[in-house]
């Protein structure tokens, strides 16, 4: 049984271009099955197998007593699901069909997004009379300028960024490029950051602490991921916003923001980088302000 895991996570990478990250997840959900199934053949998945393991996913508590979210015992689900159909289309296994591992039902997904006065706080906390300060205005506007994921961000590099055409290309999940687009405040404030950017490295977005680069490119001076996160909140603690916004945050705003002001929900889909449209419509629920309006005229009960 094990000797398929290592094939089907090859075959992930190489052939269908997933990242490590989306690997290494997959190698823990596939692993925690095998370990609670303990099967010698993928044959032996059945459909009472799915349900005992479904089980089990809902009632597992870790050291800490806590509980798997429906999100992520989806997540091994799917995991599950990929596996059965490499098997049947690639080893040519007659396995349970993948449709046959049906999902949890999920509640409907809370999207925080920041309102105008609240955006504008957090854009203009930063104090860009320094120099960190020009990094982490730079930052936010190309955040809420593109939309894209803050993995994305902290990939970019000085090269990538064209001030004249106010474009670049982003490798999003699954190597998949796209397109995103600076604004005119988010071309401003990194035009603002790299005119006082006096090295020659390679990274778009570097730390300015912990001693300089030990390469030449100073790769290892690339902010991280969880660095922009504590920056994002750094800045929403001094602008004294009620709520804790993450990165991702602004990646929702960027989105609700162009749907409020009527952007059609099909290109704001290929600006995020949704594979599904029905990613996208998350959004919808909360961008129409055209139907509060009706409602506010029609409606019997208002005044």
């Amino acid at each position: 049984m094990k000797n398929y895991v290592p094939r089907f996570l090859e075959y992930l990478e190489i052939e269908k271009g997933r990242s490590l990250r989306t690997v290494d997840n997959y190698t823990f959900f596939l692993n925690r099955f095998l370990e609670f199934a303990k099967i010698d053949s993928p044959t032996e998945i059945s459909p009472t197998l799915v349900r005992r393991y479904k089980l089990f996913l809902s009632r597992y508590r870790d050291k800490n007593r806590k509980s798997l979210k429906r999100s992520s015992q989806n997540h091994h689900l799917i995991a599950l699901r990929s596996f059965l159909r490499y098997l049947a289309q690639q080893e040519g296994m007659d396995v349970l069909p993948p449709d046959r591992v049906e999902l949890m039902d999920e509640p409907d997904r809370e999207v925080k997004v920041l309102n105008e006065e609240s955006l504008e706080a957090l854009l203009s906390a930063p104090d860009t009379r320094t120099k960190r300060g020009l990094r982490d205005k730079a930052i936010l506007e190309l955040l809420f300028s593109t939309g894209m994921r803050v993995s994305e961000l902290v990939g970019l590099d000085v090269d990538d960024i064209n001030l004249k055409t106010r474009e670049m290309s982003v490798m999003g999940k699954g190597g998949k490029i796209r397109v995103v687009f600076i604004s005119d405040d988010a071309a401003d404030s990194l035009a603002n950051y790299l005119g006082i950017r006096e090295d020659a490295y390679k990274p778009l977005f570097i730390r300015y602490a912990g001693g300089k680069a030990s390469a030449s490119d100073g790769d290892d001076l690339r902010l991280t991921v969880r660095s922009i996160q504590k920056i994002v909140k750094k800045y929403a603690r001094k602008a004294g916003l009620a709520v804790e916004p993450s990165p991702h945050t602004l990646r929702h705003t960027f989105a609700t923001d162009l749907l409020r002001r009527g952007a059609d929900i099909r290109a704001v889909q290929e600006m995020l980088g949704h594979s599904s449209i029905a990613t996208t419509q998350i959004y919808t629920h909360i961008t129409n302000p055209q139907l509060k309006e009706v409602h506010r005229k029609y409606h019997r009960g208002n005044k």
